[in-house]
């Protein structure tokens, strides 16, 4: 993740309640999205203005308004205006390093999750932040860019299929946390291919590629943990709100999203310590590699050291010496060095040290 334009400090010594965006710098246009929907009713469309989205306000249907980039405050505020927002709640959006959490307003209830991609083929993750503001007929959400996982939550509103379209925006909310949710399982499963594939390789053959590969993993284990454990308070704290925008059926939808939750966290845990166990996998391979290396290099060195002690011998500037004048002298050194490693092959054999 790119971080080198995300900076908090830029917020130090503003009033509470000033909206200021702290997250990555984009050029793209703002983009807002409505889906108006009944049992009856459809209609979705891209409005150009904030001022368009009003007309949906007051109607009895259900309106999901998306907006696609935080970057344009005139936007943000706006829309703040628009529906009653705090100032401190729009401040809270634009920021992209929010804490998942829930909180009651009474006409509206404010909450923000993390919505997790994989790029780059698998190898990252892409942290996105989503604010919902559930009202009592609409529902507003708040994306850094385009892009979601929400395609299949939009393609049931369009053909009607289950029961989104006989619901009320408190559904659609749990419909889209669940998408996220779900998309927690996609990565987690991508994350255990590779660790299975990692451990295979990290045993056979240990490189580094296969530690940054480990870091790397282990790196996106810590965004998911960061993600997934406040979430379960979100959905906890949806199920106990004592607040008319929530309708007693969507608690039993909200309790199911909280299971997966826990199914998720359960998940992380398992993966997190099997990328603890992998690593020290490594270091163990490695230090094993490095016996074998040295073992080889001992056998080499203990088999050469007769054969130095022999050539040393003979090399010193004696006159009388055994075999010095002899013409058998040299090969019958030979067979002595030859036959001296012999031995000691033969003994390391007997030990099984080879």
């Amino acid at each position: 993740m790119d971080t080198s334009s995300d900076k908090r400090s830029q917020k130090a010594g503003v009033a509470p309640g000033t909206v200021v965006h702290v997250g990555a710098r984009r050029a793209e246009k703002v983009r807002i999205t409505v889906i108006d929907y009944g049992e009856k009713l459809f209609e979705e469309r891209v409005v150009t203005d904030v001022e368009e989205c009003r007309v949906f306000k007051d109607r009895p249907t259900v309106t999901w308004i998306n907006i696609d980039g935080l970057h344009d405050i005139e936007v943000i505020e706006k829309i703040g205006r628009m529906f009653g927002i705090h100032p401190l709640v729009l401040e809270d959006i634009v920021n992209t390093h929010q804490r998942p959490k829930m909180e009651n307003y009474n006409d509206y209830i404010y909450c923000v999750v993390k919505m997790i991609t994989h790029i780059l083929g698998g190898a990252q993750l892409d942290v996105e932040q989503v604010s919902f503001i559930l009202g009592k007929n609409f529902l507003i959400s708040f994306q850094e860019k385009e892009g979601d996982v929400f395609e299949s939550t939009r393609e049931r509103i369009r053909s009607s299929k289950g029961r989104v379209r006989s619901a009320g925006p408190d559904y659609l909310l749990y419909s889209l946390i669940d998408a996220i949710v779900d998309n927690y399982f996609t990565i987690l499963e991508n994350l255990g291919e590779q660790l299975e594939n990692l451990e295979a390789r990290a045993i056979a053959n240990p490189t580094r590629a296969s530690l940054r590969q480990m870091h790397s993993i282990k790196t996106q284990f810590i965004y998911l943990r960061k993600a997934v454990w406040p979430l379960r308070e979100v959905l906890s704290g949806l199920q106990r709100a004592e607040s008319s925008l929530i309708a007693e059926t969507t608690g039993v939808y909200l309790r199911d999203a909280y299971d997966h939750t826990i199914q998720v966290i359960d998940n992380v845990e398992t993966l997190r310590d099997m990328a603890t166990v992998m690593m020290e996998i490594y270091v163990t391979a490695v230090g094993n590699k490095l016996n074998e290396i040295m073992k080889v290099v001992t056998i080499i060195a203990t088999l050469f050291m007769p054969i130095t002690f022999l050539a040393s011998l003979y090399g010193m500037n004696f006159e009388f010496m055994p075999l010095l004048h002899s013409p058998y002298g040299f090969p019958i050194m030979l067979v002595l060095m030859l036959v001296s490693c012999l031995a000691l092959l033969m003994y390391f054999r007997k030990k099984r040290w080879i």
